[in-house]
């Protein structure tokens, strides 16, 4: 079994009930166990900025599904919410990430993990340093929390925690 972490977030339709739904079909999905999930965060966009705020949380799990067998389940999930991709960084029903994988390094076409910016966004390390905190991120010799305490005061205050 490897521990897995995925950052997942909506910020079109009724994201709170979106949320909670995919995090019931990845509980039930066979080979994942010791499931984990961080508290609801709002959170300002990235990128492109004319649109609402997201809802995000972190979940981490034990799994024996490989990497890219992972990967595609959370596409299918993405996809049974409707995920559009019309532009990077745009509006989402949800948008799930594989952020690590054990202490793997892949960099392909369809898979990077760590995911090559998690350092940068509050909107991943806040969720997941509430329930992965001294978690090492391979790629970058640091705990999750020493990585949430390199990030900018302005970044910090664009998350926080909501009632889900």
């Amino acid at each position: 079994m490897t521990l897995a972490v995925l950052s997942l977030g909506s910020n079109l339709g009724d994201s709170l009930k979106i949320l909670n739904n995919a995090i019931s079909d990845i509980k039930a999905i066979n080979g994942i166990s010791c499931f984990k999930m961080s508290p609801f965060y709002r959170t300002k966009p990235v990128g492109y900025l004319d649109q609402n705020d997201f809802v995000n949380l972190a979940c981490s799990f034990e799994t024996s599904l490989e990497p890219l067998d992972l990967l595609h389940k959370m596409q299918d999930l993405e996809q049974k919410y409707k995920r559009v991709r019309l532009f990077k960084n745009g509006p989402r029903t949800l948008d799930i990430d594989l952020i690590i994988y054990g202490d793997l390094v892949i960099n392909t076409q369809e898979l990077t993990v760590p995911h090559p910016r998690m350092h940068e966004r509050a909107f991943v390390l806040a969720p997941l340093r509430d329930i992965e905190p001294e978690l090492q991120v391979s790629s970058l010799n640091t705990s999750v929390q020493k990585l949430y305490e390199q990030l900018a005061d302005k970044e910090k205050n664009d998350v926080e925690i909501i009632n889900g």
